[in-house]
Order: C-alpha cells, then structure tokens, then sequence
C-alpha cells in the first residue's frame, strides 16, 4: 500500500473545516486592516532564495533542474516570492502596498510536531512605509490576528538598534558569530569568543541589554544611539493601544535581514518548538533587482497554530437530510434544491437505501431531516424533524428553510 510522504499529511473533512474556519478568521481580519491577498507560485527560479540566503540555504529546500535545465525550488517560505512580486508587477503602486496571503511552504528538515516539510504560512507584507507607524501597524495587525485565532500566547517585541549599536565596532563575522551565540543562548561560548576578540567588555553589555524590561534601562546600557528616537515612538504607540506584550531587546533575527524592529510570538501550550509568528522590518527588494524600499511584515506559522488549538468544533450553518421513498425521488431532489437556494446545507440519500437506514445515517450527520413520503410530495410539504429536540411537524420546503436558520 503506498504511503503518503514523509513530512507530509492528509486532511479528513472535520480538520479542513477547522483550518478553513481559522484561515477566514486570518482572512476577516486582514481585510478589516486593508491587507488584500495574492498568491504568488509553488515554485520560483532557485537563485530568488540563494541571493538572500547563500548556497548553504539548497540543502533545506527542494530543488530540481526543469526540462529547459533551469534550477528550480518549490518555496521555503513567502515573503521572497512576495517581494519579486513586487518588483515584477507592482512597483508602480501607491504606497504603501499592503498585502497579505496563505501558502504552503516545503522544507527538507527532519518532521516533528508542529514542524512538518509541508506547512502552511498565512504572512503579511507592508511595503513603502518607512515609518514607526508602519511597524506599528504590523505589529497590531498581528496582535489581532493571533487573538482572533483564540490561541493563547505571548508577543515579544524588539529592536535591533542596541544591539547594533553595542556590536558596531565588530566586522561583520564577528558579529554574525556573536548573534548566533545569542539566539542559542549560548553565554559560555560567547564570553569566550568575546575575550578572544579581547571585547571581554561587550559580555556584560550584551547580557544586561537582553534583560531590560524598559527602553530607558536600554539606553543606560547604550547610551545615545542611532535609531532611539524611532523606537521611543514604536514602543510610545503600542503602549497608547491596551495590547499585551513584553520587551525582548534579546530578539536576534538576523542582522544581514532585519533592519529595526523584530517580534515574535509563542504558544502558551507547546513547549520547546512554540514559536506561532515572526517578523520585523527588513529591505529585500533591492536585492531582485528593484528599488531599495523598506518594508515590514510576518509570517504565522498556522500548522502550529492549529497544533495549540487542538480539537474544536467551528460554528457552521445546520445541515438537512432528506429522506424520502423510491416513487418520491425527483420531488425530494426539488425539495434539495430549495434548501440549498436558501443556503442551507442538504444531503439526501443516493444509495437506494431505505428509510430506516436513512434515518439512521442522517442522525450522525444532519442536524434536521426533512422526511418525504407519498404523502408530503402530493401535498408540496416535508415532514422536518429537529434531530436534537426530537421535535417535527409538516411543512412547506421554502418555509422549512427559515425554521432551520
């Protein structure tokens, strides 16, 4: 029997409906915030994520060289694609663009909970707005988002300025070195790393700076810096806006990436791989052959989401079997119709079965049935049932349709 592959799964009709009932809460709140989706391919030329990431990023994506010898890759994440999108066809469009979207993702990586080499991302970009009131509104569009979900978790939200600054007089290997300690948590190595680079001084800094609960204790350990005056007014609006979250000046998401302010979020429930949503400012579009621009954005991780949610049930419209008899096939497949014109979810019995069986069938299934006999196709009614009540009574098909709703 062939299997499914691995890292991949299948998706029985009660999960879709919860992860589509959860994609139109993404959807809904997007569009409130004025972010229209698009959708970009499945697979993009190879070089579109090589440029950003290096040639080390091909062994966690799946490539494969076309019929015409071009190198290809199904995409790892969004916001790449988006960006070449941008460049492409959009450039001339007022800014700021807002747009948002949900695709899958392949990564080969070893499959865990929550962490699959399929997945799905919903994300939203921003970009054109070079502005703290940019990022804010990220930030905010975010925060709701999540909340509309009803997964519980916590946002931290940080900026790269401190760091930047304290990490200025570094060259750049150092201080990627540096960064990949931090984001590991890795203080043992990292102050044997800066007492070889004789910067045994910047350990204490860096280490007191990822503790700060406040800008203010921030700029104690800094100083005066560049970019203080735009993260004053990022953190000043978030504060105006009653959102919960926690300053995290600890947050390293790439200093070659991320310009200024980072975030992140994390699931309340799922232990060590936890992370639902990242994002930050960053500029890309250069590097696909369009103008520098900034931008800003995020990625939900919805596998995980859905992971956290566990087992629900979504709010869904009552559905209706019809049950009838042999003679009154083609008044039943009418009385179908109507229901469904009126928006009702119907069902009605294609396997010759008897009533009984029918019966028995539509109580797992259907919240009403509307029962057709000899009698109810002569007289134009249906004899609709409340499968919860137990209550039933004859009736009209089309004003059976206002008693469900």
């Amino acid at each position: 029997m062939l299997q499914k592959p691995r890292g991949t799964r299948d998706f029985l009709p009660k999960e879709m409906e919860q992860r589509r009932d959860i994609e139109m809460r993404l959807r809904k709140v997007s569009g409130k915030w004025g972010y229209r989706e698009i959708c970009t391919p499945t697979f993009e030329n190879q070089e579109l994520y090589t440029v950003r990431s290096g040639e080390g990023i091909i062994k966690e994506m799946y490539t494969f060289e076309d019929k015409g010898g071009r190198m290809l890759a199904l995409r790892p994440e969004g916001t790449a694609a988006v960006l070449r999108m941008y460049v492409n066809e959009a450039k001339v469009l007022s800014k700021p663009v807002r747009w948002c979207y949900l695709s899958d993702c392949y990564r080969y990586e070893r499959p865990q909970k929550g962490r699959y080499r399929q997945f799905w991302q919903f994300g939203a970009e921003q970009i054109g707005a070079d502005t703290p009131e940019g990022e804010a509104e990220i930030i905010l569009l975010a925060y709701e988002m999540l909340k509309a979900t009803g997964v519980t978790f916590t946002l931290h939200i940080g900026h790269l300025a401190p760091m930047k600054h304290l990490l200025s007089d570094l060259p750049e290997d150092d201080k990627k070195a540096v960064m990949a300690l931090l984001d590991k948590k890795n203080f043992e190595d990292l102050k044997i790393y800066l007492e070889r680079l004789k910067k045994e001084e910047l350990y204490d800094s860096l280490k007191s700076l990822i503790e700060c609960e406040t800008i203010d204790e921030a700029l104690k350990i800094c100083g005066d810096m560049p970019g203080r005056e735009r993260m004053e007014d990022l953190i000043r609006i978030l504060d105006s806006q009653d959102i919960e979250y926690r300053l995290n000046l600890g947050i390293v998401r790439g200093l070659d990436y991320y310009t200024g302010m980072v975030f992140e979020g994390f699931a309340d429930n799922l232990g060590a791989e936890n992370q639902i949503i990242g994002g930050g400012s960053y500029r890309l579009a250069h590097l696909f052959g369009g103008e520098d621009v900034a931008s800003c954005g995020f990625g939900i991780g919805f596998d995980r989401i859905m992971v956290s949610l566990g087992d629900f049930t979504p709010k869904k419209a009552p559905c209706v079997a019809v049950v009838y008899t042999p003679e009154t096939a083609s008044y039943a497949f009418s009385a179908a119709k109507k229901f469904r014109e009126g928006g009702i979810t119907t069902e009605l019995n294609i396997l010759k079965k008897g009533i009984a069986a029918q019966m028995k069938h539509a109580a797992k299934t259907a919240d009403y049935v509307a029962v057709i006999g000899q009698r109810e196709a002569e007289a134009g009614t249906v004899t609709l049932k409340n499968m919860e009540s137990g209550e039933q009574k004859e009736i009209k098909a089309e004003d059976a349709i206002s008693e469900v709703r």
